[in-house]
């Protein structure tokens, strides 16, 4: 049996510009995905799927190791999205799955499905890490995307992510706050579709010009690792909300949370998903005020992101 695993994550700051270059900061979580592959003394020329998320089964499918088609599925949608990763995979690797064996995939969801955290980003790290394939290419073949999901799935602590000429940057991010006690996440009750957020910007973004826009988030990503100071770290993310609202000509989070203390800022598609709660208010506090608006599941920083 072969195991992997592949790591959630948060984007905190240089959402949508990061796919036009601009320095984004990520966090890679400890909550991800895992995946496990066996083969079966059978030789039926087929691959079984089988996936859990942590309320128990999710879906099931059952395609040929050959050219991929499916043969049952207990959700069409995904076993037709498993196929043609598969078809990417053997493409970018024609060697795989020359042997006689058939094949069994498990793969665990260590989060809520509908969350956001990049059950999508975690599924093409760990079948690119079993097929030994490169996970920006098997990405931009499949779903698309900037990539910063990619490296978060395999980094151990907070990176620095950029696209230059296309090609993904990495670098190790020093950022652990003294002030991360007084940093939640909340999850907005919906999940955001971020392949269609990346389609509409970038239809945005070829009728504009963002390159102050991209110098400026990337200064504030950069400043982010650096300020000490609880007050200037909030004034920051303050910032960048102010510029991305003025980007995609929506109002920014805070808006709809006016009377909250302390800085609300978007991660990732703006609409949906988690965002981040900067304040000094008390842990009770910060869960009595979005309990009262509908808002149940809060989770600390130092709860769910990876440090060193």
């Amino acid at each position: 049996m072969a195991k992997f695993h592949a790591n959630g994550k948060f984007l905190l700051s240089g959402e949508y510009l990061v796919l036009q270059g601009a320095r984004a900061l990520a966090l890679s979580l400890n909550l991800g995905q895992s995946l496990e592959v066996t083969t079966i003394n059978d030789s039926n020329g087929m691959i079984h799927w089988d996936a859990y998320t942590p309320k128990g089964f999710w879906f099931a499918s059952i395609f040929s190791k050959h050219d991929f088609t499916v043969h049952a599925s207990d959700d069409m949608d995904k076993a037709d999205n498993l196929s043609r990763i598969f078809k990417a995979i053997k493409s970018l690797n024609p060697n795989i799955l020359q042997d006689k064996n058939d094949y069994f995939f498990t793969t665990r969801l260590e989060f809520d499905k509908d969350w956001g955290l990049g059950s999508s980003s975690t599924l093409i790290s760990l079948l690119a890490q079993w097929a030994n394939v490169n996970p920006y290419e098997l990405l931009k073949m499949t779903m698309g995307g900037s990539g910063y999901d990619i490296a978060c799935a395999t980094a151990s602590q907070p990176i620095f992510y950029q696209l230059k000429n296309g090609k993904p940057i990495v670098e190790k991010a020093d950022f652990n706050p003294e002030f991360k006690d007084k940093l939640y996440f909340v999850y907005q009750g919906h999940k955001q579709s971020s392949g269609k957020e990346v389609k509409s910007f970038k239809e945005r973004a070829q009728k504009l010009e963002f390159s102050s826009e991209i110098s400026e988030i990337s200064k504030i990503s950069e400043n982010l690792i650096k300020t000490t100071s609880f007050n200037d770290f909030c004034a920051l993310l303050t910032r960048h909300e102010e510029i991305m609202s003025r980007c995609l000509e929506q109002p920014s989070l805070k808006t709809y949370y006016p009377d909250f203390q302390g800085v609300i800022k978007s991660l990732g598609a703006w609409g949906g998903d988690f965002f981040l709660a900067a304040t000094e208010l008390s842990e009770k506090e910060v869960k009595e005020y979005f309990n009262k608006i509908g808002l149940n599941t809060i989770i600390k920083y130092e709860d769910i992101v990876l440090s060193y």
